[in-house]
């Protein structure tokens, strides 16, 4: 009986030493046990993507904090939803993306924008000689070199134009999709709709717009309202420049290549005349095209064409001629401006 009892501890002596062994191994202070729940779900989005996948959305970590950012993919997509404080459901925040990217609203200069500097596109030669002056348009504070360029015109006489050296920038902005039709003020495209393109290229303008008409004059003939020096939206003491304007540009003194002596170094040219023209792209039938490529302008005067149309100059980077040509006058394009007081030929 003595034996018995002790057979009994030893199997029960060997059970609790075992018991004791494995415990002992599962007893770590360490903490290197991850949790399911604590894993890193973001190397399942896609970060090339517009928006979140919808893994990431999953992620209990994102589900737990609606009101911050759990992970690296949900941060992406923060940034796509500016507007909103919150990151919401993946449906929620692709809606919140495709919204965005179809705003009708015309987008702002950014804060961190800087000013173009449009006196780089000047020759230095002239720069430093003094050919540029200044000048300030009263009804928004815009500043515009300009300069007087003396060549001769399209009967061989001796010439000379006083003319700005950059587009013209004034207006509200209109939408490149709508008509400038807002009779009671300056309305003007920006191209993309970005009013940093304003800022550098000048604005796009319908001809009606231009020439300060009705905008009904858009769509029919308005011939007996265009004036011989006729101002449209510039500044008091500037008219529009005309075909025979352009013409003492093309023909300046000193110009040796022609119509690549009017543009811009960085628009295929020369500008040996100063003129310095460049690559504003234009307002094709409401659709925006060909900026740094090609650029034209409305005269004031109209054309022929199966509607109403008015006569236009254009330019690329590879342009060899000067010719004008009849388009649509619901185009938007670039606008330049002549000084009226300086307008004599040299004696």
């Amino acid at each position: 009986m003595i034996w018995g009892k002790n057979m009994k501890f030893a199997r029960l002596l060997a059970v609790g030493t075992v018991f004791a062994f494995f415990a002992a191994c599962g007893d770590d202070d360490s903490g290197s046990f991850i949790k399911p729940e604590a894993e890193d779900s973001s190397s399942s989005v896609c970060e090339d993507c517009d928006s979140p996948t919808s893994s990431s959305a999953k992620s209990s970590s994102s589900a737990k904090s609606s009101s911050s950012v759990a992970s690296s993919s949900s941060a992406k997509s923060s940034s796509s939803a500016k507007s909103s404080s919150s990151i919401a459901s993946s449906s929620s925040m692709k809606s919140s993306s495709s919204s965005a990217k179809s705003s009708s609203s015309v987008a702002l200069s950014s804060s961190e924008y800087k000013p173009y500097n449009h006196q780089k596109v000047f020759s230095s030669d002239s720069l430093l000689s003094g050919a540029y002056k200044e000048f300030t348009d009263e009804r928004n504070g815009r500043k515009y070199y300009y300069l007087t360029i003396n060549g001769e015109n399209q009967d061989g006489e001796v010439a000379s134009v006083t003319v700005m050296a950059e587009n013209l920038n004034i207006g509200d902005d209109v939408l490149g999709t709508d008509d400038q039709s807002d009779d009671s003020k300056i309305e003007r495209y920006c191209y993309n709709d970005d009013t940093t393109n304003c800022d550098k290229y000048g604005g796009l303008y319908q001809w009606a717009e231009m020439m300060q008409l009705s905008s009904e004059c858009n769509t029919k003939s308005c011939a007996d309202q265009i004036k011989p020096k006729h101002q449209g939206i510039c500044p008091d003491g500037w008219r529009l420049l005309t075909y025979e304007d352009f013409y003492i540009v093309v023909h300046a003194d000193g110009n040796r290549h022609g119509v690549e002596d009017v543009r811009a170094m960085g628009f295929g040219g020369y500008n040996y005349s100063g003129y310095s023209l460049i690559g504003a792209g234009y307002n094709w039938n409401y659709k925006f095209r060909n900026l740094n490529e090609t650029t034209y302008w409305f005269y004031p005067e109209e054309g022929s064409l199966d509607k109403p149309a008015a006569l236009s100059g254009s330019q690329s980077k590879s342009s060899t001629g000067n010719a004008s040509q009849s388009v649509y006058k619901t185009h938007g394009m670039s606008v330049r401006c002549v000084k009226m007081e300086t307008e004599t030929v040299p004696e």
